[in-house]
């Protein structure tokens, strides 16, 4: 998504094309009457002879023949961005749902879709542990990168000639705690390695105490706790996983405004308000964007940046209600600024939380 937000504007019509693969009721794809429809519309809006008809044609027909391929609709869902005339074509599939389709048409890509995407799905570690195994995985985008599995000693205690019961319980924990700093360790390496920010952990009720008392605080800092998943269930547990993130995040979304509203009244490392955020945006100042995440409900300003993106931003939606093209072009604005200049991004879900400040605000890296 860098590479996209460091394009130059272009003089030609830049395509940003956001598609849900799912089948419709019937089991087909449901994506090809809405392509063809807004091409057909936005192609009409070019001159036929002019070189931006010419960029805008050859975008349609290597799209179309893309999406002919079955190979590249086998996923969940599909953003691609092209232009002909600026040399563009990237095709990025999802492993996740959307729940509309999306046309965007303006001078650059349009990311702010794709950069809320990727919040919703961040990459995180999950882990299912009990006293003598455990499963480690990297999600990435709803999709498993990466997977290690641990296996510690099985403790059995014999009818006779064994040990005594408070022998053989302390034998036992011992195994279980050894088993469990391995699991610590192996994650600890993983969490540092892959620059993992979550973790989300579904553990047997004996595992889990010990668990608990050998995380390190940096750890467990990181940590949301599930109940028990039956292992070999890893479609599920992907959704189960996911859900607990977001419940996490929708608390935090809570948190974070505050500490925005916090910042800013107190004249110091905040900002609210578009004009604002987009002023410190020039200064490089945004470490983190707090931006929400219905787009319809931010608040346009008179005049973007002089050095802003030129031009509108041209929707087309299978969505009932969309953002109109000022709001998207500021939404846009703001998330690629963000991409521009490594500041995070924090989409907000419950839309009354920046409803007095426009929609958006920024923290700072320092004040000037």
């Amino acid at each position: 998504m860098a590479v996209l937000a460091a394009l130059e504007p272009s003089p030609f019509p830049v395509i940003s094309l956001y598609l849900s693969l799912a089948p419709n009721q019937n089991g087909r794809e449901a994506y090809g009457p809405f392509v063809k429809k807004v091409f057909g519309e936005r192609a009409k809006a070019l001159p036929e002879t002019s070189p931006e008809r010419e960029s805008f044609d050859a975008d349609v027909k290597r799209i179309q023949d893309y999406l002919g391929n079955e190979a590249n609709t086998s996923g969940q869902a599909l953003a691609i961005f092209a232009c002909s005339g600026s040399d563009l074509f990237e095709a990025i599939p999802l492993d996740q749902p959307v729940a509309d389709h999306w046309l965007f048409i303006g001078s650059v890509p349009h990311l702010y879709p794709l950069a809320r995407f990727v919040e919703n799905h961040p990459r995180y570690a999950a882990v299912m542990v009990d006293t003598n195994k455990a499963r480690i995985f990297v999600f990435g985008v709803g999709s498993a990168e990466r997977e290690e599995t641990i296996v510690g000693e099985k403790t059995r205690r014999t009818s006779k000639g064994g040990w005594s019961q408070a022998r053989y319980q302390r034998r036992a924990e011992n195994f279980h705690t050894l088993h469990i700093k391995e699991v610590v360790d192996t994650l600890d390496t993983i969490v540092r390695d892959e620059g993992i920010a979550h973790i989300v952990v579904s553990g047997a009720d004996v595992a889990m105490p010990i668990l608990r008392e050998q995380l390190p605080k940096h750890l467990a800092d990181k940590v949301v706790e599930i109940g028990a998943h039956e292992d070999g269930e890893s479609g599920s547990f992907v959704a189960r996983t996911l859900e607990a993130l977001r419940e996490k995040d929708a608390e935090t979304d809570v948190e974070k405004v505050q500490e925005l509203m916090d910042a800013w009244q107190s004249g110091g490392l905040g900002v609210a308000g578009p004009e604002a955020t987009l002023s410190a945006f020039q200064l490089g100042q945004v470490d983190e964007l707090i931006i929400t995440a219905s787009p319809d409900l931010l608040k346009t300003v008179q005049k973007l940046p002089d050095d802003a993106a030129p031009g509108t931003v041209q929707v087309d939606s299978s969505a009932p209600q969309a953002a109109g093209e000022k709001q998207m072009q500021l939404a846009d604005e703001l998330v690629t600024r963000a991409q521009q200049t490594s500041a995070k991004i924090r989409f907000i879900e419950d839309a009354s939380l920046l409803a007095d400040i426009g929609g958006v605000g920024a923290l700072l890296r320092f004040r000037i």
